[in-house]
């Protein structure tokens, strides 16, 4: 693992954290896209050398919806960026952690993405992001 990506977290208002997060950081969400597969839209602000994604759901039967409505609103998800996500799957898999998709799909800001399952790490859902090759 090379770094921390980013830190998701899961909004009811995008256009309304926006606000807050422009204001808390000094700075505007450098992108916005919808990711129909998961059922969310989502903004990126970016940290130093890391992220901070912002998503509400589109859908009531996506994951953040679900997430909101059993914990409400707050950090969802760490994701670490790694330089071959093949690799680090079989590499945890081979350790014992359960993957929640069992092979890369798309994500956000151009990252192919794996998710483990979170009662493996302490309760927290962990996120492997590769940048796509183009």
């Amino acid at each position: 693992m090379k770094k921390i990506e980013h830190l998701g977290i899961a909004v009811n208002d995008l256009a309304q954290a926006n606000i807050q997060f422009e204001e808390l950081l000094g700075m505007a969400p450098y992108k916005e896209e919808i990711i129909e597969s998961e059922g969310v839209t989502t903004s990126f602000f970016k940290v130093g050398d890391t992220k901070v994604e912002l998503l509400e759901a589109t859908d009531k039967d996506s994951p953040i919806a679900k997430f909101i409505n059993k914990r409400g609103e707050g950090l969802h998800h760490v994701a670490f960026e790694v330089e071959d996500i093949q690799k680090e799957i079989g590499r945890l898999r081979n350790q014992g952690y359960r993957l929640i998709n069992e092979s890369p799909k798309p994500g956000a800001d151009n990252k192919l993405v794996c998710f483990l399952h979170p009662k493996d790490s302490n309760g927290v859902l962990v996120e492997l992001c590769q940048n796509k090759i183009s």
